[in-house]
């Protein structure tokens, strides 16, 4: 057999995994979103200093390089409380196409989770209502036909 088709680092190590992607947005945060990234970096920094698996350790160096470029790149960014419109950090209720109402919270790519009622601010619905008020009644793409969505209340409060 060729030695083209031997493998020379059956001995290597542990391959590494790829870099998570940064998102291309402005890293806006919430108060409670900046201390979800403080807490995974305490977190992950206290499981490099246990000594893990070579393996483990890749994936745990990689992790922390994401979230401590997070935490360098975070934004705190607070509702306006004077202002009537939905942006980052206000808490929403609405309806989309004439369901029953529900909150979401604007907030964070890294804090976003739908299901637990928080959007994240690039997504299409909460990019959609940006600056909209109660009453205000936006069709939200880009599905076709576009979602309509009712801004039910807004609050800013923070």
């Amino acid at each position: 057999m060729s030695r083209a088709f031997v493998r020379e680092q059956d001995n290597a190590g542990p391959e590494a995994p790829p870099d998570l992607k940064i998102s291309p947005h402005r890293n806006l945060v919430t108060r409670r979103g900046l201390q979800l990234i403080e807490d995974k970096v305490a977190e992950l920094q206290a499981e490099l200093a246990a000594n893990p698996s070579a393996e483990k350790l890749l994936w745990l160096r990689r992790d922390l390089r994401y979230w401590m470029a997070r935490r360098e790149t975070a934004e705190l960014s607070q509702p306006d409380a004077t202002s009537a419109a939905v942006g980052f950090g206000t808490r929403v209720t609405l309806k989309r196409d004439g369901r029953k109402a529900e909150v979401f919270e604007i907030v964070g790519e890294d804090e976003a989770d739908p299901a637990e009622g928080r959007l994240s601010w690039v997504s299409p619905i909460a990019a959609g209502i940006m600056g909209a008020e109660a009453g205000d009644e936006i069709e939200v793409g880009p599905r076709q036909p576009p979602m309509l969505v009712e801004i039910l209340k807004v609050d800013n409060a923070g």
